[in-house]
């Protein structure tokens, strides 16, 4: 069985206006990568990465770590909060995807991956994948700074 679980998902970016949108997610976990870390994709190439175990949590009762907010909203929706210094993004999501996916990445995970293995929690990290103009270049990541942290200029 291969370590990386993909799923794509639809979730609803709400906004300040009367009506949400729906928009494509990807959703993914490497247990060789960092077992105990999800990925969130948003439209535009922005990967969000995060302690699985924020999500989990969410699913019961709100949790807050760094830049990012889940609570229940419901019994059949969860709310994604994303803070960066581009602003907030609000994501509706059904709770049957994420728990059919955190269950499908709890089956992965080695039996070390359990928080309590005495390594700290993983801190929620964004990352923005730009493309160049033309359809042949190659895509880039580039790490964005967290809320707070200071920037290099050079």
């Amino acid at each position: 069985m291969s370590p990386v679980i993909e799923e794509h998902a639809r979730a609803r970016l709400i906004t300040d206006g009367p009506l949400t949108r729906p928009v494509p997610v990807d959703l993914r976990y490497d247990a060789t990568e960092d077992p105990r870390t999800v990925h969130i994709t948003l439209p535009g190439g922005t990967d969000w990465a995060f302690g699985r175990d924020l999500l989990e949590r969410g699913l019961r009762t709100p949790i807050e770590r760094g830049a990012v907010r889940v609570w229940p909203c419901g019994r059949t929706q969860l709310i994604v909060e994303l803070h960066s210094t581009d602003g907030v993004e609000v994501f509706q999501f059904e709770i049957r995807t994420l728990i059919r996916f955190l269950a499908r990445t709890r089956a992965q995970a080695p039996a070390t991956a359990t928080p309590s293995d005495g390594t700290p929690e993983k801190r929620p990290s964004r990352t923005t994948t730009t493309t160049a103009p033309t359809a042949a270049a190659p895509t880039t990541t580039a790490a964005r700074p967290e809320r707070g942290a200071p920037v290099a200029r050079g």
